[in-house]
């Protein structure tokens, strides 16, 4: 059956995985997913409602700029991780807090 609710718990469950991946991990490039699976569960949000609320573009149009958006953090994100892996040998997100010194 094609329902709302099955949408929801399916973009509530990438929400919840994508937040203990952000909270739990130390690693740059884990956290990093973890934000991605929380752009992901909106996006299905976005979908969701645009499909059972009339069939709606909006939620496509929205959902396409938070893919855009994704795309753009994931690059500077990189960045800044290969900066930090040339500069201190380590992609580990608690020995970055070192570069404040």
């Amino acid at each position: 059956m094609d329902s709302i609710n099955s949408y929801l718990f399916i973009s509530s469950m990438l929400f919840c995985l994508g937040l203990f991946g952000v909270i739990t991990r130390r690693n740059a490039i884990a956290v990093l997913m973890g934000v991605e699976l929380i752009l992901n569960a909106a996006n299905i949000n976005f979908v969701a409602f645009s499909k059972f609320n009339g069939m709606n573009i909006d939620g496509h149009i929205f959902s396409l700029m938070v893919i855009v958006l994704a795309a753009a953090e994931a690059a500077v994100a990189l960045a800044i991780i290969i900066n930090i892996y040339n500069n201190m040998n380590t992609i580990n997100i608690d020995d970055a807090a070192e570069l404040k010194r």
